[in-house]
């Protein structure tokens, strides 16, 4: 299947104050410069907020992990359980048509869709409340046939219970998931036939069913303010478990000097300390910076693998504009801009000074040549 970018987009995204506590927290998990691995959780809680995700939720995403958009797009379209186009406001239903679910009947419940949300997947319903498609196994098939709506399994579905939980919902009515016929789980429709002991003392439900029931959560999307917020590897003071080293054991005490020498060395001048302003050792350690572009043409430093449109514009505003001012940069040098960089580490991570030395004198790298080549920078 040709996955894109919807045709239709909203103007932006931003987190909900919640969801932007925890997609922050998600950062902490990770060491510095590697909070990409954030992606796809953070992609998961953009898409349960907004049903769907959309470009300006890629491109957010991607500037909160230093990441080049089409990287973020990549992932997207990579996993068949992000959605990129629009979702009904209450459901996205997916009816799983493989093998078991299709002989015990998915074909019917792909008829109740067609006929209660539109004739075609992926299309809204006339009140924009579902959308719904047809899925390969989602792993449930001693319960066929089963859809997933929204984040829960409803299964030992029928035609006509399936059409009532779909009016339910749409009255806005919670509906128990798991499975809809009397099983607890899994076990055999004529009921157990071992560990029959351990039938006494459960709950009504499943835990997972019996955990929605009790909040009175059935297919809601996650919005971040349903659990207090879990990061138990941030410890109260805000120190991220692993990141600081354990702190040295005391010194032994050294054992006293004679009385004479005390004496020599009180009488010696103390020596003056050799302290520069923090200001000045800044100033030592900044490389050359411009005002502007050398004859108002900068160069395109989004040909550096690593840099998009929004890191060229950082670059600009801090006075690098040409491709022999990187590749010029020393250790410190390094440092000085690192410092100023949403990220640390990825002038390093991404080689800019070895790519800026041959883009200076003209030569390309193999990045900037697909990236002529295709039209498509970094974080596009």
């Amino acid at each position: 299947m040709l996955r894109r970018l919807h045709s239709e987009q909203p103007e932006s995204f931003a987190f909900t104050a919640e969801n932007q506590k925890w997609a922050e927290a998600q950062l902490t998990k990770f060491p510095e410069g590697r909070q990409a691995s954030a992606v796809i959780p953070l992609l998961w809680r953009a898409q349960e907020q907004e049903g769907w995700v959309s470009k300006p939720a890629i491109e957010y995403i991607a500037d909160m992990l230093g990441m080049a958009y089409i990287r973020v797009l990549e992932v997207t379209s990579f996993y068949f359980m992000f959605q990129m186009q629009p979702t009904g406001s209450v459901a996205h239903v997916q009816i799983c048509g493989t093998l078991s679910c299709m002989i015990c009947g998915a074909e019917d419940l792909i008829a109740v869709c067609q006929d209660k949300i539109a004739p075609k997947p992926f299309t809204l319903s006339p009140d924009g409340k579902f959308t719904w498609e047809e899925v390969e196994c989602l792993g449930a098939c001693t319960n066929a046939p089963m859809a997933q709506i929204g984040k829960d399994y409803f299964e030992d579905l029928t035609a006509e219970g399936f059409a009532q939980m779909l009016d339910d919902l749409a009255a806005g009515k919670a509906v128990v998931p798991g499975p809809q016929n009397g099983r607890y789980a899994a076990e055999p429709v004529s009921g157990l036939t071992s560990l029959t002991e351990y039938d006494s003392g459960k709950t009504q439900y499943n835990a997972s069913v019996q955990l929605a029931v009790d909040i009175g959560d059935s297919v809601k999307r996650i919005q971040g303010d349903e659990v207090p917020l879990l990061t138990p590897w941030v410890g109260k003071d805000g120190t991220v478990a692993g990141r600081v080293a354990a702190a040295q054991p005391p010194k032994a005490p050294e054992a006293p000097k004679p009385a004479a020498k005390q004496a020599a060395e009180a009488k010696k001048p103390a020596p003056k300390a050799e302290t520069k302003p923090a200001a000045q050792e800044l100033a030592e350690a900044a490389p050359e910076i411009l005002k502007e572009a050398r004859g108002g043409l900068p160069d395109d430093l989004k040909l550096l693998k690593g840099v998009g449109p929004k890191l060229e514009e950082t670059l600009n505003e801090l006075g690098f504009f040409h491709f022999d001012q990187i590749a010029d940069w020393t250790e410190a040098e390094v440092a000085w801009v690192d410092s100023r960089l949403k990220f640390k580490g990825r002038i390093e991570r991404d080689g800019w000074i070895a790519q800026a030395k041959k883009l200076a004198v003209g030569d390309e790298t193999e990045f900037a040549k697909r990236a002529k080549k295709d039209g498509i920078y970094e974080d596009e």
